[in-house]
This record gives C-alpha cells, sequence and structure tokens, in this order.
C-alpha cells in the first residue's frame, strides 16, 4: 500500500519561512547598523587626517565629516560633497549576477541577502545655494550580508578592487580603504563645461531665474547649462 503523501501545513510552512529568512534579515540589518557605526567613526577619523594634512599647505581648502542622523552622514571635500546613506531594507542580490554561480552562495542561498550603504557625489555649492536642479550622482554601493563579508560595487577602481565576497570582511582598516577609494576616486571626477553652441544662447526668463537663484542645472558630467538646455535634450 503506498505511503500517503502529508500535505505540509501552511502556518508551518510561514513560521519556517518567518523564521529561517526573515530572521536572517534581521540580522543582516543588524549588522548593517553597526557596519554604518564605524563607517561614521572611520570617516570621522579620516576626514580629521586630511584636514590637518591639507591646511598645512592651504588655508582655504576644507574637509569636515557631519553626522546627518541614524540613517546618513557626509564628508565635504573641497568643492565636492560625498554623502553616505544606508538603506533600511535588505536586498536579494540579482539573479544575473555572476556570484550566484560561486560556491560561497551555492551552499547557503541566504548569504545572497545583503544590508545596503548607498555613496553620493554632489557639488557642495548645489547644497550651498540650494540649487535643487543639480545633478548627483552614485559613485558606490557597498554591499554586506549575515557573515559580514562585503563587496562593492562602483565606478573605475571602486568596480575591481573590493568585490571578493568570500574573502572580504569590514573592519576598520578596510573601510578606511574603501572610503580613500571613494575620495580619490570623486576628485577626479571633475567638473565638465558643456561645449559653447549648448549655452550660447539665454532667454530674459532664464536670466532673471537664474538671479532669483533657480540657477543652472549642473552636475559634473553636466557641466553648466540651463533647465532649458537639459529638458530638451532626447
Amino acid at each position: 500500500m503506498a505511503k500517503e503523501e502529508t500535505i505540509p501545513d501552511p502556518r508551518d510552512l510561514i513560521v519556517q519561512t518567518l523564521r529561517a529568512k526573515s530572521g536572517m534579515k534581521q540580522d543582516v540589518y543588524k549588522r548593517t547598523v553597526e557596519l554604518f557605526e564605524l563607517l561614521k567613526t572611520t570617516l570621522s577619523a579620516v576626514a580629521e587626517d586630511l584636514a590637518i594634512g591639507v591646511k598645512e599647505h592651504d588655508q582655504r581648502l576644507t574637509v569636515a565629516y557631519t553626522d546627518k542622523g541614524a540613517m546618513a552622514c557626509e564628508l565635504k571635500a573641497a568643492g565636492d560633497l560625498i554623502i553616505f546613506h544606508m538603506h533600511t531594507n535588505v536586498f536579494k542580490l540579482d539573479q544575473s549576477n555572476s556570484l550566484w554561480k560561486s560556491s560561497y552562495l551555492e551552499e547557503d542561498e541566504m548569504r545572497g541577502y545583503f544590508g545596503l550603504i548607498n555613496v553620493y557625489n554632489f557639488l557642495n555649492d548645489s547644497f550651498k545655494f540650494n540649487r535643487e536642479g543639480d545633478i548627483g550622482y552614485l559613485v558606490a554601493r557597498i554591499f554586506l550580508n549575515k557573515d559580514g563579508h562585503f563587496f562593492v560595487q562602483g565606478k573605475k577602481q571602486l568596480g575591481f578592487l573590493y568585490n571578493d565576497l568570500q574573502g572580504s570582511s569590514l573592519d576598520s582598516e578596510m573601510l578606511k580603504a574603501v572610503i580613500q577609494s571613494v575620495i580619490q576616486y570623486v576628485l577626479e571626477f571633475d567638473l565638465l563645461a558643456p561645449p559653447y553652441d549648448q549655452v550660447s544662447q539665454v532667454s530674459v526668463s532664464e536670466m532673471n531665474e537664474l538671479n532669483a537663484n533657480v540657477q543652472v542645472v549642473t552636475g559634473k558630467r553636466l557641466g553648466f547649462r540651463f533647465l532649458a538646455d537639459v529638458v530638451g535634450e532626447e
């Protein structure tokens, strides 16, 4: 006589999922909060050290750290503003990511869930003069899993220096290295002036808006151009 299959109790399945996946997400979030606090401490120390180094040679240059609350902090480095923002949610790594083919994630799928810290670059003047239309750039994303392992997605050196998920853990020294890589990239990411013909004509209303501090849309890869020029692009 064939043995009857036992139909799983939906309640038991829900409880198992909550215990496994939801519990894991709480672990990831706790690690991410702890990492962000360590990042703040490390960033403050880096800012203080750099400030001493630049002030010795040029009093006009400013490097300063600001704590913006539980989810954000920022570093002003001369004309650049670098904002670190911790997301409150936990994310599953995109299935197209090659890390899913690694033995590390194949052994435990739960290792593929991450807390996320986004790193943005703005011009400091965008906030100083309240230019709300100005453009900022996501320059890096720091991913941290339940085991405390991490990797970084980013531009140029940020995209390949910190991509060993299984072999990398974030301590203060590693965080310092990541922060310095971010600063170096931002300082080398220059503001470009657009071609002359793109900004050669200005209407009276645009000039009035400019004088009223509605301003031009500015970003490092936009250069200086009027809002009408940006909206009109395809």
